[in-house]
Order: structure tokens, then C-alpha cells, then sequence
């Protein structure tokens, strides 16, 4: 007789089509290839802006329900959901012949999942206000117009004071004779920008492929969900397997209940928030040196805990451990009379930015080395087509066009930056610093999957300024850098990069031609910004709300550049020493993990939890870490493939009530239940 625990987590293998002698066995996989179709490109070109405005109203305007702050953007599985639903309950039983593929769905999954990243919080909901913050902020007192203002160029700002006070002071529109032509000239200027950045980024990509796919087999856990939920256009045996269906009831019902308390007060919440007081553990510490410790949340969210669940045992258990050696190391400077702060000030003992600084350094440096031999063989591809050591028939563009593409795109960006105003050498160095962050974050997140990864402070600036001094670096490049916050900035947690991979995956893994996938992340790139713009100008003009986090966010920039002008910051010994010493721990991790099997610290884990944002998750991964060596331990691989739906299910369940209660309060205008941290 089945045990309980069996007849509950009992998993419907859904069947999966057979290939025989070339010859697909059945219609549904005969059509995956029919992914980038004129209806699957319409439906996400329609839907791009549904999301951009989406996204700016609740996380740039409210600093609410942030869609993008973890990597699997909840906004999107749950467009998603919605489209699968149609799909199964309509299409398929009622009209077949329209029914959505299995490729359609992943080119309008990943359509939109492009747009919503740069629509995020930490990209242009920081590069927006840029075009005209520093001019509508300045002041006598500040004296910013003869500090900085006039090395932002004209042709990529919008400087009239008077024209921007209905921008800044809200209820009034975007829709006035004049306006739109105004915003019109930087917009599109910006959009080139963006659309060049991504065509450096996706020929990176297309470059490393084949290695991090085929070659090392990289995991890719944040596409896990997405394809088994598209998989022949929607399957009703996984949506009904019972542990996903228990996972689920769970999951929702949590956000169900604490949603209702928002609207109803009288109805008891369950607490799960990172910022809620009483999550906080430092009240727990209130005598020197201990009171050193800082903010320290004690979040319990149930879909990271989910999420965490698909991370290597390794992965999770090096992100906490690292969170509370970072916690320890606060309070050890505290001891020694060094002030401590949240975000991890530069510069300061125990150097957390620069530890993590060489960290990265040292993910990027060990994953283009375990990459040689493949990009050998690239570069004799692309200078010898005919060469036959590698095939690039099925790329999203061949090795040839992909190195004349990121020669082509990163000499766009190098002469769009010297025309502003900054200095040659600057430029490529800032540049050379960001692609190397973003190639590491892309690398993490393909072989492991973490929740979210923001890095915060790290940026191509901020290690300038340390390498060189600021003196060195000069005003004009230093008042450009901080229009390129949006990118090189706060954090990276929507980082488009990591999204345009994830994408190759999926249409590997769905059978999707990857030549149409290249043009489809292409055409979202630049649509998805202009949309962006489109929602964040239409939002700002009509906000009658008197609060507007995006311009919030934002003041700090300037200040920033204030201060390096004002009190020019000379260049830092023990901050590159620092970089070392990350470097060289992380290596040594990277080396260990090679020779001895029990290694368990992970450099990953110890460059994003040595800066800011593993706060929001760190106790979650604590717990699911330990659930899955439980399961590992004691029920073996059978059992974790049982616990597999669970988990999809508490994901599901949370990201669809919590994208419900979202999407009502931007339809109702007014404040609901926020299940996601940010």
C-alpha cells in the first residue's frame, strides 16, 4: 500500500514526443519550430507596453510589488499562466487549428521577459530621470548649473526648467501640443543606445553558447518553471500533478489571506516580509559591539524559499554562511571603532564593495578560461567560414556576424560617449569593467540560478574612481557616468544580459529556430525601451499621487557627483588591495572546489553576499538549503523529483495571487497586498 507522503507527491510524468529516423512523431512537436511566427511577435509586441506600464506605475512610481528585483520575473509567468490558460480551456478544445505552440509561447514569454528587464528598477527607471533631473533639481544653494549641468549634453537631456514643472509636479499629460516632441529627440537617441548595448550583448552571448549549453551543460534553473509550463502549448498533467496543485493552495492561499488583511486590517496576516519590524534581528542586539550588526531582516518569503530549492545544496548554503560572515565582520569593525553602514561603504574596513569587486573579476577570468578552446575554435569559424571544428548553422547568428556585431556595437557606444563628452580611455575601461560584471552575473545565473542579484555600489565608476582618482577621470566623464547609472549603477538585478541567454535556452530546449529567437531579443531590446519611455513619461505627467520613487532614487546620483567635484577622491591603495584579496579568495574557492569534491563555499556565494541584497533572502535559502540535504539525504533523487512540482506549485501559487493583488491596485489605484521584496 502507498504512503501518505507518496499519494500525495505522486508525479505525472507528462509524455514527451518521440523522434524516430529524423521524422517528428507528432503534430504538437512537428510545430515547436513555428516559434517566432507574425501572431507570436504581435502578441508580445502588444504586450510590451502592457508590462512596461505595469512595472513603472507599482516599482517606479510606488516602490511597490517589485516584478523585477528577483531573477524570474513574476510579472511574466504570470502573463504567462494567463496565456496557457486561453490556450488549454479555449483554443486547444474549441479551435485547434489557432491553438498556441510551444514556441510561440516562449517567443512572447521571452518578448516580454526583455522589455520588463529594462523597464526594471535598477535600469531605466534610474536612466529616465536622468534626462532631466540634474536641470529641475538645481538651485542656488546646490550651484549645480555651474558645478555640472553644463557638461550634460543638450542633445540628450531636456533642460528647460519651466518645461519639466508639469513632468515633475504631476496632473497634467504627455498628450500637449509640444511635449511629445520635445522628449522625442533624447528618447530615440537613448533607444539607438540601448538597442547597440543589446546587440553587444547578444552577440556575447552567441559566442558562449555553445560552450556554457552544449559543452559544460550549465543547469539554467530560472527557465526550469517557464518550459514546463509551455511544454506542448500547455499540459493539464502538469497543472493537476497534486504536489504542484498542494504547493499551489499554499502558496496563493498565503497571499490570499495577507492580501484580504491589507484591504481588511481585522483579518490576521501571516508575516513573511523582509521590512517588516518585526522581522528585524537587530533589535536582538542593541549593546556595542554587537549593535554593529546593522539592519538584519529575518525574511521567511515561501516561493524564494521555492526558488532557493532549485539551487545547487552548495550555492544556497554559500550565499547564507557569507551573509553572516558579513554580519560578523560588521560587528568586528564596530569593535575596532570603524562606522559601519547598510549598503556597505566603500572604501571602509572590512572593504565588503572591493572583496566583491574581485570576486567577479575572478568568476569572469575562470569562466573565459574554461572557455579557451571553444573560443579558438570561434575565431577560426569567423575568420574561415568553411572551417568544419565547429558548426554555427543554428546560432542566432553566425561567429563571423556576432564578432563583426560587438565590434560594430561597442564602436557605437564608444563614439556615442567621446561625443558626450568623456574621455577615450574612460570609456573603454568603463565599458571593458561593465561586460566583464555582466558576463559573470550572466555565468552565475546560467549555472546556478539565484534568486536575485543585486550588487549594489559595484559599478564601472566606483572602481574608476578607486583605480585612478576622480581628478584623473575627469568632470565631463564623471557627469556622463551618472546618466549610465541605469546600467552600470544601483544594482543588476534586471539586467537584460542573463535574459538573453535564458532565452537561447529556451529555444534550444523548445526547438525554436535560433536565427528568428536572435531577432525577436533584437526587436524587444529597442521596443522595450521605447516603451519604457513611453510609460515612465505618461506616468510621471498624469501622477496625481504626490510620491514618486523614481525620482527618489535618483537625487543621490547627483549628490554623488557633487561630493567627487567638490572634494575630488584620490586614488585607493588598500581599495585595490581589497580587489586582490577578493580575487585570490575566490579563486582559491573556484581551485578547491576543482580538487576536493566536499568543498562546500562557493565563490558565487561569496561575491553577492559580500555586498547588498542578500538581505532580502538570505534566511530563505538557510531553509530551503536544508530541506533539500534532507531530501537528498534520506529520500534520494526519487524523492527530490517528487518534491520538484511542490515547489513549482508554491512558486506558481505565490506569483499569481501576488501579480493578482498587483494588477488591482493599478486598475483601482490604490494600495494592495505586496507579496515580493525589492
Amino acid at each position: 500500500m502507498r504512503s501518505v507522503w507518496q499519494t500525495l507527491f505522486a508525479v505525472r510524468a507528462p509524455s514527451i514526443p518521440l523522434v524516430r529516423k529524423g521524422k517528428v512523431e507528432s503534430v504538437e512537436e512537428a510545430a515547436r519550430e513555428r516559434g517566432v511566427t507574425l501572431r507570436s511577435v504581435l502578441i508580445g509586441t502588444f504586450l510590451i507596453p502592457v508590462n512596461t506600464y505595469w512595472i513603472i506605475q507599482v516599482e517606479g512610481i510606488w516602490h511597490r510589488n517589485h516584478a523585477t528585483a528577483m531573477s524570474l520575473f513574476w510579472n511574466t509567468v504570470f502573463c504567462l499562466m494567463i496565456l496557457i490558460l486561453l490556450n488549454v480551456l479555449a483554443l486547444k478544445r474549441f479551435a485547434p487549428r489557432y491553438a498556441f505552440t510551444q514556441g510561440e509561447l516562449i517567443v512572447i514569454y521571452v518578448m516580454i521577459t526583455i522589455a520588463s528587464a529594462l523597464a526594471g528598477h535598477d535600469t531605466l527607471q534610474l536612466g529616465i530621470p536622468a534626462l532631466s533631473m540634474p536641470f529641475y533639481g538645481a538651485n542656488e544653494s546646490n550651484g549645480w548649473d555651474q558645478l555640472f549641468n553644463h557638461y550634460f549634453p543638450k542633445w540628450l537631456t531636456v533642460q528647460d526648467k519651466e518645461f519639466l514643472r508639469p513632468y515633475y509636479d504631476g496632473h497634467s499629460s504627455l498628450y500637449i501640443a509640444g511635449r511629445i516632441l520635445v522628449w522625442l529627440k533624447p528618447v530615440l537617441i537613448w533607444s539607438l543606445f540601448i538597442g547597440a548595448m543589446g546587440l553587444v550583448m547578444v552577440c556575447i552571448n552567441v559566442i558562449l553558447r555553445r560552450q556554457w549549453m552544449d559543452n559544460e551543460k550549465l543547469s539554467y534553473p530560472i527557465v526550469q518553471l517557464p518550459m514546463a509550463m509551455v511544454q506542448n502549448g500547455g499540459n493539464t498533467s502538469f497543472f493537476l500533478q497534486k504536489p504542484l496543485l498542494i504547493g499551489a493552495l499554499l502558496g496563493g492561499g498565503l497571499d490570499v489571506l495577507n492580501g484580504l488583511h491589507v484591504l481588511f486590517p481585522a483579518i490576521p496576516e501571516i508575516v513573511v516580509r523582509h521590512d517588516h519590524p518585526s522581522r528585524n534581528l537587530q533589535q536582538h542586539f542593541t549593546s556595542p559591539p554587537w549593535n554593529g550588526v546593522g539592519w538584519f531582516p529575518l525574511p521567511l518569503y515561501p516561493f524564494i524559499i521555492a526558488l532557493g530549492y532549485f539551487l545547487p545544496v552548495d550555492l544556497s548554503f554559500s550565499i547564507w554562511f557569507f551573509f553572516l560572515m558579513k554580519m560578523a565582520l560588521r560587528i568586528v569593525a564596530t569593535a575596532m571603532g570603524v562606522e559601519q553602514s547598510t549598503f556597505g561603504q566603500p572604501g571602509v574596513f572590512p572593504y565588503f564593495n572591493e572583496q566583491s569587486y574581485g570576486a567577479w573579476f575572478a568568476i569572469f577570468g575562470f569562466a573565459i578560461w574554461g572557455a579557451r578552446r571553444h573560443l579558438r575554435e570561434v575565431w577560426r569559424k569567423a575568420f574561415h567560414p568553411s572551417y568544419a571544428g565547429i558548426d554555427d548553422s543554428r546560432e542566432a547568428m553566425s561567429y563571423r556576424s556576432a564578432l563583426i556585431g560587438l565590434l560594430l556595437g561597442m564602436a557605437f557606444l564608444i563614439i556615442f560617449c567621446v561625443a558626450a563628452g568623456m574621455k577615450l580611455w574612460v570609456v573603454v575601461l568603463f565599458f571593458l569593467i561593465f561586460l566583464i560584471i555582466s558576463i559573470g552575473i550572466t555565468r552565475v545565473r546560467a549555472e546556478l540560478g539565484p534568486p536575485a542579484h543585486e550588487v549594489v555600489g559595484m559599478n564601472s565608476q566606483t572602481f574608476l574612481i578607486m583605480a585612478f582618482g576622480s581628478t584623473t577621470i575627469g568632470a565631463p566623464s564623471l557627469a556622463m557616468m551618472t546618466m549610465f547609472w541605469w546600467f552600470s549603477g544601483r544594482g543588476y538585478r534586471t539586467h537584460p544580459m542573463p535574459c538573453q541567454l535564458e532565452a537561447m535556452k529556451m529555444a534550444q530546449q523548445g526547438g525554436i529556430n535560433m536565427k528568428g529567437m536572435g531577432w525577436v531579443m533584437m526587436f524587444a531590446m529597442f521596443f522595450g525601451g521605447l516603451a519604457s519611455y513611453w510609460a515612465a513619461l505618461h506616468l510621471k505627467y498624469a501622477n496625481t499621487s504626490g510620491v514618486d520613487y523614481m525620482d527618489m532614487h535618483n537625487w543621490g546620483n547627483y549628490y554623488w557627483l557633487e561630493s567627487q567635484l567638490r572634494s575630488p577622491r584620490d586614488p585607493s591603495v588598500t581599495g585595490m588591495l581589497a580587489v586582490v584579496f577578493g580575487f585570490a579568495s575566490a579563486a582559491m574557492m573556484h581551485l578547491a572546489r576543482l580538487r576536493f569534491l566536499w568543498w562546500p563555499f562557493h565563490p558565487a556565494g561569496y561575491a553577492l553576499s559580500l555586498n547588498f541584497g542578500v538581505e532580502y533572502f538570505w534566511s530563505c535559502l538557510l531553509i530551503a538549503s536544508v530541506i533539500k540535504w534532507l531530501v537528498l539525504r534520506y529520500g534520494g533523487y526519487k524523492l527530490n523529483r517528487q518534491m520538484m512540482p511542490f515547489m513549482f506549485g508554491v512558486i506558481l501559487g505565490e506569483y499569481c495571487v501576488g501579480a493578482f493583488w498587483s494588477a488591482m491596485s493599478v486598475i483601482l489605484n490604490t494600495r494592495m497586498y505586496d507579496f515580493c521584496p525589492g
